[in-house]
């Protein structure tokens, strides 16, 4: 591994963290006991994320008649729910980020071990069949190091020493925003063979219809404020890739034409959330000072 590839991977760490370490300072005990008892909430997350969102994936990669690989890469998506990405999809929208965090790390933490199963289903439904089998606790370890730690310090934190939080909690706005750029940049000069060689294909603009569809779909299975409905939908729009990586190694060999789609599916699926959300926090501005 050359060190461009090892300064991407520490970057991509330290955005991580401090996203969800951003998302405990601001968050609450009450806050996140009032989310985990929405039982309706949580239902109809899972039944978004874990049920329509895959079969969602499946519909719009026949709808396209995308190639094998590109297929493939949009059902591992789709079966990868509660990326990380998604809980700063939710802050860049001004949404529900408490709801949000606890959210995603659930998802990131169930999803890890429903993805097998779900693809392997999709896989045998449209012929293109190899079992795929993940190391779970792996998985698992991995969500729980690089997520559910720092938003539980974060947490940790906010209700020890709340004014210590919220004096951090600006800098790590902007430690998560500053590598959340530094990332998008990184994947896209990474990729950039792969992405323009889909350029032509239906492949980018299928991962840009599914999750454009999948922010609509989580927003609509979701209940609360519109803050909490679109912050569900941003959850719900971007995938987990690290799972998504795993299953192409261990199941498919690191095939290079899956992997390619893979970052096109991602790459086009923030290319529609991303602006959504900038659209959505425009909204929620309040208006300058003196207007009524």
């Amino acid at each position: 591994m050359n060190a461009l590839q090892l300064l991407f991977n520490a970057v991509t760490i330290v955005f991580i963290a401090a996203t969800m370490f951003a998302a405990g300072l601001g968050a609450t005990l009450p806050a996140l006991r009032a989310v985990f008892a929405n039982v309706l909430l949580l239902v109809l997350v899972l039944v978004a994320n874990l049920v329509a969102i895959p079969l969602l994936g499946w519909a719009v990669a026949a709808l396209f008649g995308l190639p094998a690989a590109a297929s493939i890469a949009l059902l591992l998506m789709a079966s990868s729910p509660g990326g990380p990405f998604g809980a700063k999809v939710g802050m860049m929208q001004d949404g529900d980020v408490v709801a949000g965090a606890a959210i995603q790390v659930l998802l990131a933490a169930i999803g890890s071990i429903t993805i097998g199963p779900t693809v392997n289903v999709l896989l045998q439904v449209t012929n293109m069949g190899r079992g795929v089998a993940l190391d779970v606790s792996t998985l698992m370890l991995t969500v729980a190091v690089l997520q559910l730690v720092p938003f539980a310090v974060g947490l940790i934190v906010r209700h020890y020493a709340p004014s210590t939080a919220l004096s951090w909690h600006p800098m790590a706005g902007r430690t998560s925003n500053v590598t959340f750029l530094i990332v998008l940049a990184g994947m896209l000069v990474g990729n950039w063979r792969d992405i323009v060689a889909l350029i032509g294909s239906r492949s980018l603009l299928a991962g840009f219809v599914f999750s454009a569809l999948a922010f609509a779909l989580g927003t609509a299975l979701a209940v609360g404020p519109s803050e909490r409905r679109t912050t569900m939908g941003a959850i719900a729009a971007v995938r987990n890739v690290g799972p998504a990586l795993a299953a192409v190694g261990l199941g498919f060999g690191n095939d290079p034409a899956i992997l390619g789609a893979l970052a096109a599916v991602l790459l086009s699926g923030l290319a529609a959330a991303v602006p959504l959300a900038a659209v959505l926090s425009r909204r929620r501005a309040p208006p300058p000072h003196g207007d009524p």
